[in-house]
């Protein structure tokens, strides 16, 4: 066997899609949405989304179509988001099927449930969404997913600052010199 420094299932350089290349240069913080299903919670790592402020404050997301948490969406009306930190790399990784999780992935991390949907414990903070009656629509390939914030709890910044993508890598935004 040879260790080699690319990733093996990288595309060749010619053949990458320009548009996922500019993407991955914009660092995203890392979260992780979730909402009560049957018959069982249901979850998805998602680093494409941002908060609106505003009354009333969204969040806007973009969700794979093929997750479970797609489909639990419109059923349940609701979902959380939890915003994770430099140590919940792992857990990114079960939520966005990448890692294995024999138990179920809620068997990963600490969780609290809410009404909007399981929370992690010691997250960097978390929000209580609700969706709209609309439909989500594509964005891309990826569905638009878009909600009322109806509650939010903001935890204790990590030192390490939150847990950011940025060209398909894990890293972190912020620190114990940014306040909170």
């Amino acid at each position: 066997m040879t260790i080699h420094p690319e990733h093996p299932f990288t595309a060749a350089a010619g053949d990458r899609d320009p548009v996922r290349r500019w993407r991955g240069r914009m660092p995203a913080p890392v979260s992780i949405w979730t909402t009560h299903a049957e018959p069982r919670p249901v979850g998805w790592t998602v680093s494409s989304f941002l908060l609106a402020d505003g009354e009333p404050a969204e969040v806007v997301g973009l969700v794979d179509e093929d997750a479970d948490l797609a489909d639990a969406l419109a059923a349940s009306g609701h979902f959380a988001v939890s915003l994770l930190g430099w140590s919940h790399r792992a857990l990114a990784d079960v939520f966005a099927a990448l890692a294995p999780a024999p138990g179920g992935m809620f068997t990963v991390g600490s969780w609290a449930d809410t009404a909007w949907g399981p929370v992690l414990a010691d997250g960097a903070g978390w929000l209580g969404v609700r969706v709209p009656e609309q439909q989500p629509e594509h964005a891309g390939w990826a569905l638009l997913v878009r909600g009322v914030v109806e509650h939010v709890e903001v935890g204790e910044l990590p030192g390490t600052g939150v847990l950011s993508s940025f060209r398909g890598r894990y890293g972190t935004s912020g620190g114990t010199n940014l306040g909170s």
